[in-house]
């Protein structure tokens, strides 16, 4: 007697039909919160933490890294490009939670306070996490830079906030002209294509025709948030023009133009100004008649 029958393989069929079809329709109805102010059960996030851990690992384990992580220089510049990319979610050191970090779920490490792998933190900058939050820099950015950030990775949680701040200052920031984006440097008489806002440099030498000439306020440059206004950027000791001013939280003042005042509506020219016109007989004479 055979140890399968098809009796029982069709008792296995039949279970897993019921199986995939209480599947499908738990996914269907929608009873799984996916907010992300809604903690997954303990079953789903134990196995999501599980996948992500595995995969990570597996694939940072296949890495080659540079034998030269611990190099001032390559700290250094990772210390400008992690302050301007992955403070807003991961801190810095002295910090306090952002907006960011506390509404993202799972919430992104501190990582000023706990030490990740190279090879790790090198893979997850470049490819991301999927449903995370965390995206893949390496579409903008060069291998040799995202090994700066890991190399810089491993020296944060040590450094106090006087000491990050000093080698945030000394790094360079995070430049466009620095070349840890792929492309993205401005070739000669390319054309500028910044639309968040972000402070750039340009190489040396690299000027901006068009505003050759032009009085330029010394003021450092900034953005604004979407729906902001037209408005007039007026340098702090400069006296506003007329207008209703008004002071970002950036500290620069800006005024919005008042409106013009309204004029009146020019009286309708006569046609028949300057010619010599007939004078009209009165309907009456003034005298009576009588027929």
């Amino acid at each position: 007697m055979p140890f399968v029958t098809r009796k029982s393989l069709l008792t296995l069929s039949i279970l897993s039909g019921v199986a995939l079809a209480a599947a499908a329709g738990f996914v269907w109805s929608g009873v799984y919160n996916i907010g992300a102010d809604d903690t997954h059960t303990r079953p789903v996030y134990s196995t999501l933490q599980a996948l992500r851990e595995r995969s990570i690992e597996v694939r940072a384990n296949k890495l080659q890294r540079p034998a030269d992580l611990s190099d001032p220089a390559r700290i250094r510049q990772g210390a400008g490009n992690y302050n301007a990319m992955c403070t807003g979610c991961h801190l810095g050191p002295g910090m306090e939670d952002t907006e960011l970090s506390k509404g993202l779920y799972p919430a992104p490490p501190n990582l000023s306070k706990e030490t990740v792998d190279a090879g790790k933190a090198f893979w997850v900058i470049k490819h991301g996490i999927k449903a995370s939050g965390m995206p893949a820099w390496g579409k903008s950015m060069g291998d040799e830079y995202i090994w700066n950030m890991a190399a810089f990775l491993q020296a944060l949680p040590k450094l106090t906030p006087e000491q990050y701040q000093t080698l945030v200052a000394s790094s360079g920031g995070h430049s466009h002209g620095g070349g840890e984006s792929d492309g993205h440097a401005h070739a000669e008489g390319g054309e500028d294509h910044h639309e968040d806002g972000d402070e750039h440099t340009h190489a040396e030498g690299d000027e901006h025709d068009a505003m050759a000439g032009m009085p330029m306020d010394e003021s450092k440059p900034h953005s604004h948030p979407p729906g902001t206004p037209p408005h007039t950027d007026v340098p702090k000791d400069t006296k506003a023009p007329s207008g209703e001013v008004h002071i970002h939280a950036d500290g620069k003042k800006h005024v919005h133009n008042a409106p013009a005042p309204a004029t009146a509506k020019p009286a309708a020219a006569d046609p028949h100004a300057g010619m010599d016109m007939p004078e009209t007989a009165p309907a009456s004479d003034g005298h009576d008649h009588q027929h």
